[in-house]
């Protein structure tokens, strides 16, 4: 069948989970036999293979807005409007996150082909975003939900975003089927780069902390820092952390981090960009233990490649985490209690942070259950999250839901 993906990241373009799973997902759906696979992005990219073809939309002209955050909201509406027109006749489109979810919506009516959504992640379960549009915020819910009223087929990546969009958006559960994020296992594997490390100040021969993951109040980034004078001496935290959601939490890590410099205890590394894959597969392949702290994570790939990578993950139990953490086996879990239903704020801070920091410090003195938890990682993750078995599950899906269509 000829399939229509549209999002807003794809490489280059990639700064979270959604941009990942779009990467492998186009490639491996155009791997299946009989299908061409037609891309629409943000940004400014260009394939044109034997069958995946992407196109790029260019960012538009300033918008002039009296509150500059109105202006993240009309780029995207505008790009999705180019979207709507943009696309050849394809048999189904796929959309993912509320950034081309109008652009889904007029495509399903324009072409008379089912909807299908995925749930990267939800606006009213992310009410930090706030901060970002401002008002903007509550249009961009809206968006999404009426995406969410008029779609055809749903895929949630965890049982915990199933239950999600049933019980915010209504979603009937014959409409969701639960397909996970994937992993390349032939390129995902341990690969130890101790050149790398020295470049960036890391001793090898000391333990190794990681953090993977965008500045965000959603990672949970202040929560670790504040777990690191609770952590054992001698180790280290190394932070690839870039992107910030704002400047204030920004500026806010760059504070902690600081603060921290400057006391004895655990010693703090902290590198502020995203990094390219093959310094991700180093990083994570010279790691003693990934940390995971989210306090909203629909599924946590960056899990799974640690996991891949042969790194036994401490995280909390929240979202999706749980179906990929198998808690005492692959790594560690924290139980997360937050502060209401949508305030994924912990409900008491301090005991997170030196909970977090007491898993960690369990796992750095037993390198015993490291390594065994090492090699459980990275079979767990080649037995159930193989982007072959990925592709051809939603493959699968889009057919049942062209058979249907119009019924």
């Amino acid at each position: 069948m000829k399939i229509g993906l549209l999002t807003n990241e794809y490489p280059p373009h990639i700064y979270g989970g959604a941009g990942v799973h779009l990467e492998y997902l186009s490639q491996s759906l155009s791997a299946l036999p009989g299908h061409e696979v037609e891309v629409l992005c943000f940004g400014e990219q260009t394939r044109d293979g034997e069958h995946l073809h992407v196109q790029g939309i260019p960012p538009p002209a300033s918008f002039p807005c009296p509150d500059p955050r109105t202006g993240k909201l009309l780029d995207p509406l505008f790009r999705n409007i180019q979207m709507a027109g943009l696309l050849p006749n394809v048999d189904i489109v796929h959309c993912h996150t509320w950034y081309t979810h109008l652009a889904g919506c007029l495509i399903r009516k324009l072409h008379d082909i089912p909807l299908v959504l995925t749930t990267h992640s939800l606006e009213p379960h992310r009410p930090w975003k706030r901060e970002q549009l401002g008002n903007a915020y509550d249009v961009s819910s809206w968006i999404e939900a009426t995406a969410y009223g008029q779609a055809d087929g749903v895929i949630a990546v965890s049982e915990s975003m199933r239950r999600d969009v049933m019980s915010l958006y209504g979603v009937p559960a014959e409409k969701v089927r639960v397909i996970p994020n994937g992993i390349d296992i032939a390129e995902f594997h341990r690969s130890p780069e101790p050149e790398l490390m020295k470049r960036h100040g890391i001793d090898i021969t000391k333990p190794i902390v990681l953090f993977v993951g965008r500045i965000t109040r959603q990672k949970g980034v202040s929560l670790l820092l504040d777990a690191v004078p609770h952590l054992a001496k001698g180790c280290q935290l190394v932070l690839c952390a870039g992107a910030p959601d704002t400047e204030e939490i920004g500026k806010e890590v760059e504070s902690k981090v600081h603060a921290l410099r400057e006391n004895p205890g655990a010693k703090v590394v902290w590198i502020p960009r995203m990094l390219s894959k093959h310094e991700l597969i180093g990083f994570y392949s010279s790691a003693d233990l990934f940390v995971c702290p989210s306090v909203y994570e629909p599924f946590g790939i960056i899990n799974l490649e640690a996991m891949a990578c042969q790194v036994p993950v401490v995280a909390s139990s929240i979202g999706g985490i749980p179906e990929v953490v198998v808690d005492g086996e692959t790594g560690l879990l924290f139980p997360f209690e937050a502060k209401g239903e949508l305030d994924f704020e912990p409900k008491d801070p301090a005991a997170f942070s030196h909970g977090l920091a007491g898993l960690i410090n369990r796992l750095l003195d037993d390198s015993e259950l490291r390594k065994k938890m090492a090699l459980a990682a990275r079979a767990h993750v080649e037995t159930k999250f193989a982007w072959s078995r990925i592709a051809s599950a939603t493959a699968a899906f889009y057919q049942e839901l062209r058979q249907n269509h119009g019924r």
